[in-house]
């Protein structure tokens, strides 16, 4: 009996990683399989907003232990513009992909930034926002509004 084999060839780009972000955070592996600690929408935004955690942060959450939130967790925010259901006209639902903005829980690594570091990364492409590392001062420039819930904004959902 004769074997066939068959090459499969796949452009080297479709298997490249997005690169890091400019102060070396890089994508978490495996992130979109996370599971929702909770959902926001920003008016003047016009999006929608799923807010997912590493295992850690989501034992944290569900055990009210986020002030501060421990070591190692980790935060991404999933933004789609808004956009309405073709069929069901008054419910909003995701529309394109905007960004995914990571906070990364290490209170000494990240000390000058609150304890957390943080990455975005736009559209579909996954391009990493900011020049270099100083982006995240602007992170902290909205964050420090929220210095009294370890500056994170996230209330997450209440489950039954």
């Amino acid at each position: 009996m004769r074997k066939l084999a068959i090459a499969l060839l796949i452009p080297t780009a479709a298997l490249a990683e997005p690169a890091a972000a400019p102060n070396g955070i890089s994508l978490p592996a495996g992130y979109k399989d996370w599971k929702m600690i909770g959902v926001s929408s920003r008016i003047e935004q016009n999006n929608l907003r799923a807010i997912l955690g590493n295992d850690i942060a989501v034992k944290a959450a569900r055990e009210g232990k986020t002030n501060p939130w421990p070591d190692g967790a980790i935060l991404v925010k999933l933004s789609w513009k808004k956009s309405t259901h073709e069929l069901f006209p008054s419910a909003e639902v995701p529309g394109d992909f905007t960004q995914a903005d990571f906070m990364v829980k290490d209170a000494a690594k990240y000390a000058s930034t609150g304890g957390w570091g943080y990455a975005r990364w736009l559209g579909m492409e996954q391009k990493p926002y900011g020049a270099n590392a100083d982006f995240a001062q602007e992170c902290m420039g909205c964050h420090s509004g929220a210095k009294a819930a370890d500056y994170v904004f996230t209330h997450p959902a209440k489950l039954p």
